[in-house]
């Protein structure tokens, strides 16, 4: 969990609440918070198991004149710890550490008697006391709380943060019988830097959280229970996940781009609702073309399928070019029925008006590269041999997906091809006209395939050699290969029609929600629907989809074999939950109307997100982010009960699904 972004305290509360779970309802256990920060942060671990709360007020001792920097920490009870490195290090004379401790400790009385007024302090002694801050940078504070605790002959102690150096953990670890530390962020600059929410906290929200507790409910309404009653008001009724015509169309305007989401890659529902309402805005407002988050050349055999053109006979043969895994990603009954009525749609149609089905992705190094040559052995064979010769240089790395080439690229063990493809790249466009002459209307699609293909190559090399440096400058890399494809795409339909050209986008929700509304845009990420929003400010629309429980089509692991698993439902502070506990089956949550159901969900929410790998044993860490709704999306559609997608090949494993949690209990 070390890149781990937390919502506020209070999520962060609740991550720690899970960690120390093995605490839960025992005998004998306090949660102490260090006020103001750590307060919100331990009612949530208090709350979660069940125990009591109290604060444990403890000062800084900043040092004079570089207040921010701690030379110590006093807490009740006459404690005082000193950083002997820093007082040495400074020459902090006696006199002036004796000031400083005099007037942080008149403010620490001031505060214990401002939270605990005539209340006692909780008895301690042969309890587990578990002591919890919001963040730990030295420990300095953490150490004088451990220190006035153990003065009170606990049974035993242990430290609970969401964030903190991890030789700072190790350290306080020979101090305590137990250290628990959500993330450790490295390198670690400050706790701020792992909240989305770090603000202040008063001291009268310390109050009312040490009220809250000892009384045993809520401190604040939470967004389930304060947005109920506006988001049943605003709903909008759907069928089978699609809204009507006139939902629909309003919703869509005279927009160019409508980005349509998923909140897993293997619903059935949201495959077949994302097609029918595809299938209306192509048949009634014009969209030419369906881009989706699957790799050019192999969603390109597809479009040749259902524009008429190619040697596939069937809707199933012309999806066979998705071979690599995940396969069930577009090799689905879904998208076999969608792209079955493409053609039919089209058949009727003269050939520039007939829509398309195009990929957006890059991970086709090797097979893209293979279709640029095919291309020019057409047209121009010297410069299919140019482009054999440049493109070798990937031939010491076998596999399809380019991992390999990239591993050895990034670490200096094989050949860089940056320079080559480019050239590549470069030299196709500066015969563009001349190739596409040659053949009128299908020269100038074929050409615009072919150069395509040589983009993703270039792309593709970059990617590669750059996943094994970082996370989020692969992930940025990808949306915008993503993003300059589809402008082109635009670009190229919108120059043969005549006219600008509509176009729908299937991919994840994570690609397609404004990552800037995101713990994604907090770690530095972007995303799809970020870079179409930027470019086209009032000419796009978002929309998501989300579920609360069902079934996926996912694999346990990356390369392995699709699995019909249980979606377990939906974590407590969640969008889906919050959907969920709204009491209808499926309904549409109109966001861009500029009061209602928007501002009932303008609060940080948890949002699931299930890939081709579904992972339930870690489902918090590895499948929910933080997210400001109504500026992710502009609407968003729930399915409170969703079914997995049906793959073309279904293996015994996925005929079996997965055996229920209640197995044989609930049998």
């Amino acid at each position: 969990m070390d890149d781990r972004l937390f919502s506020d305290r209070r999520d962060a509360g609740s991550v720690l609440a899970g960690l120390l779970g093995h605490y839960r309802e025992l005998p004998g256990v306090v949660v102490l918070g260090l006020p103001p920060g750590g307060v919100p942060v331990a009612y949530e671990v208090a709350a979660g198991l069940g125990h009591p709360l109290d604060a444990l007020p403890v000062r800084k001792l900043g040092t004079p004149g570089r207040e921010e920097l701690a030379m110590g920490a006093i807490a009740g009870g006459g404690v005082i710890v000193l950083d002997e490195d820093v007082v040495r290090g400074l020459g902090i004379q006696s006199d002036t550490i004796r000031q400083v401790v005099e007037r942080e400790a008149r403010e620490l009385a001031r505060r214990e008697r401002a939270y605990r007024g005539d209340a006692p302090a909780p008895e301690l002694g042969g309890r587990t006391v578990i002591v919890v801050d919001d963040g730990l940078a030295t420990g300095a504070g953490l150490r004088a709380a451990v220190r006035a605790v153990r003065q009170r002959e606990p049974a035993r102690i242990v430290v609970a943060v969401p964030a903190a150096p991890r030789s700072t953990c190790q350290e306080l670890s020979a101090l305590v019988d137990e250290v628990v530390c959500a993330t450790t962020p490295t390198p670690f600059f400050s706790a701020g830097e792992s909240y989305w929410n770090f603000s202040r906290i008063p001291d009268d929200e310390v109050r009312k959280l040490l009220r809250a507790a000892a009384a045993r409910v809520p401190a604040r309404a939470t967004p389930a229970t304060t947005g109920l009653a506006t988001l049943r008001s605003q709903l909008v009724p759907t069928r089978d996940g699609v809204p009507s015509d006139e939902v629909l169309f309003g919703l869509v305007g005279d927009a160019r781009f409508v980005l349509i989401g998923e909140a897993s890659h293997g619903t059935h529902e949201f495959y077949a609702a994302r097609a029918r309402m595809t299938r209306r805005l192509i048949e009634e407002k014009g969209f030419v073309a369906v881009a989706v988050e699957a790799d050019w050349p192999d969603a390109y055999r597809v479009n040749r399928y259902v524009r008429g053109r190619g040697d596939d006979a069937s809707a199933e043969e012309a999806l066979r070019g998705f071979r690599r895994f995940p396969t069930w990603m577009w090799r689905n009954a879904d998208v076999l029925e969608f792209a079955g009525w493409l053609r039919e749609h089209n058949e009727r149609l003269d050939e520039r008006a007939r829509s398309g089905f195009y990929g957006l992705d890059l991970y086709s190094l090797h097979h893209s590269a293979d279709e640029v040559i095919a291309y020019l052995d057409a047209v121009d064979p010297g410069a299919a041999e140019r482009a054999r010769d440049r493109y070798a240089c990937f031939d010491h790395s076998d596999g399809d997906d380019g991992q390999a080439y990239g591993f050895a690229a990034a670490f200096g063990a094989g050949e860089s091809c940056e320079r080559r493809v480019v050239d590549q790249l470069v030299d196709l466009q500066r015969n563009a006209l001349r190739y596409q002459r040659a053949q009128g209307l299908l020269g100038e699609d074929e050409f615009f395939h072919a150069e395509r293909n040589a983009a993703v190559v270039a792309a593709a090399e970059r990617y590669y050699r750059t996943m094994f440096g970082g996370r989020v400058s692969s992930w940025n890399l990808r949306d915008r290969h993503m993003a300059d494809t589809l402008f082109a795409l635009a670009e190229h339909l919108g120059w043969q029609r005549g006219e600008p050209a509509r176009i729908v986008v299937w991919a994840h929700n994570s690609h397609l929600g404004d990552a800037r509304a995101t713990e994604m845009g907090a770690r530095g990420e972007l995303n799809l629907g970020r870079l179409v929003r930027e470019h086209n400010p009032e000419d796009c629309r978002l929309i998501g989809f989300t579920t609360y429980t069902g079934t996926v089509t996912a694999a346990r692991d990356w390369g392995h074999p699709a699995e019909r698993k249980n979606v377990r439902p939906a974590l407590p502070g969640s969008v889906e939950e919050l959907f969920h506990e709204v009491g209808h089956a499926e309904f549409l949550v109109d966001l861009a109307r500029p009061a209602g159901a928007a501002d009932a969900l303008r609060g940080a929410l948890l949002e699931r997100a299930i890939g081709v790998v579904y992972r339930p044993g870690t489902e918090r860490r590895s499948h929910y982010f933080q997210t400001r709704l109504p500026d992710q999306f502009d609407a968003v559609v729930h399915i409170d009960e969703t079914g997995a997608v049906e793959p073309l090949e279904r293996t015994a494993r996925w005929e079996r699904g997965e055996v229920p949690e209640t197995y044989p209990a609930g049998v």
